[in-house]
């Protein structure tokens, strides 16, 4: 599997890329910026491109529109973001308009090796992978019309497993119940969300994005 690594502190990327090898992940390049991202991606085509929210030059938000136009030109390339800081707004912004391959994680994830690496294989299988804080931040916002109100509590539960990437079988481990109990959970998800089979195998990411996308017509309300 090929990575691409785009942070502008050189530290971090070592530290990612020492990480990534000791898996057999191959780091075929670092950038401190993301302005010759898209040139560097048609390149060297990677499996996964993991960057930093907050890029130079206003460490704001530049790291996640150049993430938002590498998937709208290279939808088959995984988009792994790094953030220091709980927002669930760039993540809605990331995941919106996408089916797939988007991950988003806080930092102090990028100390668990498992953690990351598990986050990076998922992207680049076309899942998802988000960090647990901010599925619970976006889960427990409220606005007027949330479409998961007709779930009950434990689908949301299940949901929220999904979004993070857990695979039925982790699920039901997770929450100590059979994998059957699991899928039947699912299935209810999915017909409460009008999911139905003519969707795909993107099922389980259209779940997690429903919510995640309604909640990007908000205003912020931060």
């Amino acid at each position: 599997m090929r990575v691409i690594l785009v942070d502008d502190a050189p530290l971090v990327r070592e530290g990612i890329a020492r990480l990534l090898a000791t898996d057999g992940l191959e780091v075929a390049a670092q950038l401190s910026d993301a302005t010759e991202l898209v040139e560097t991606v048609r390149e060297l085509r990677p499996d996964v491109v993991i960057m930093d929210v907050r890029m130079p030059p206003t460490y704001r938000s530049e790291g996640l529109r150049a993430a938002v136009e590498l998937k709208r030109t290279h939808p088959q390339v995984g988009v792994l973001m790094l953030s220091q800081h709980l927002d669930s707004r760039h993540a809605v912004d990331l995941l919106r308009g996408n089916e797939g391959g988007v991950g988003y994680l806080l930092k102090e994830r990028v100390a668990r090796p498992a953690t990351l690496v598990e986050a990076v294989c998922r992207v680049a299988e076309g899942g998802t992978a988000i960090d647990p804080e901010v599925v619970e931040a976006v889960l427990n916002t409220r606005r007027v019309a949330d479409p998961l109100d007709a779930l009950t509590d434990r689908e949301r539960a299940v949901l929220a497993l999904v979004a993070e990437g857990y695979s039925n079988e982790a699920v039901a481990a997770r929450l100590v119940v059979n994998t059957r109990t699991v899928e039947t959970h699912m299935a209810n998800i999915f017909a409460k969300l009008s999911l139905g089979p003519d969707h795909g195998t993107h099922r389980r990411v259209l779940a997690v994005l429903t919510h995640l996308r309604a909640h990007a017509e908000e205003p912020s309300k931060s």
